[in-house]
């Protein structure tokens, strides 16, 4: 009879390691994939974002293009895209750019001395460029994406 209960308690104690060991594995595999499901989260945010500012430039760019009214330029040593509008004989000119993490935008007359912090956070991004190539076509480009603008103006410059 002592057999008997002795193996009854091995088994017992074999049945309750197996079930920790399990336990432990399945704790293991749910912090893994919660850290993975994290990273993943984090970079699809982080695409969507950059898409979304690319689509917002494209769209910004189509209802804005008159000729020779999109360039690109230096924003207070901040790189920036411009559109420029004429509203009643007065120049005005709305400024994508970065400044402090944030897409930014900048509706104002140039003479009106506002700074980069001037302008109003669209999004939270660190990277935006803006490039002109030889034939005209403007790249906007984020860390993974870019987008090229075809504006009807085939002037570019430095902005005032």
């Amino acid at each position: 009879m002592k057999n008997s209960s002795k193996s009854k308690h091995i088994d017992t104690i074999f049945v309750m390691v197996v079930f920790c060991i399990f336990a432990v594995s399945v704790l293991i595999v749910l912090t893994l994939s919660a850290g993975i499901y994290q990273r993943m989260t984090d970079i699809s945010r982080d695409r969507d974002d950059e898409r979304t500012i690319l689509s917002y430039i494209w769209t910004k760019t189509k209802s804005a293009d008159d000729a020779g009214m999109i360039h690109i330029g230096d924003f207070n040593g901040v790189s920036a895209l411009f559109y420029d509008e004429i509203i009643n004989d007065t120049l005005y000119r709305t400024a994508i750019y970065v400044y402090d993490g944030w897409v930014r935008e900048l509706f104002s007359n140039p003479a009106a001395g506002l700074a980069p912090q001037d302008g109003a956070r669209l999004i939270k991004l660190d990277n935006l460029s803006f490039e002109v190539q030889k034939n005209g076509i403007i790249v906007a480009q984020t860390e993974n994406l870019s987008l090229m603008l075809f504006p009807r103006a085939r002037t570019y410059g430095e902005a005032a």
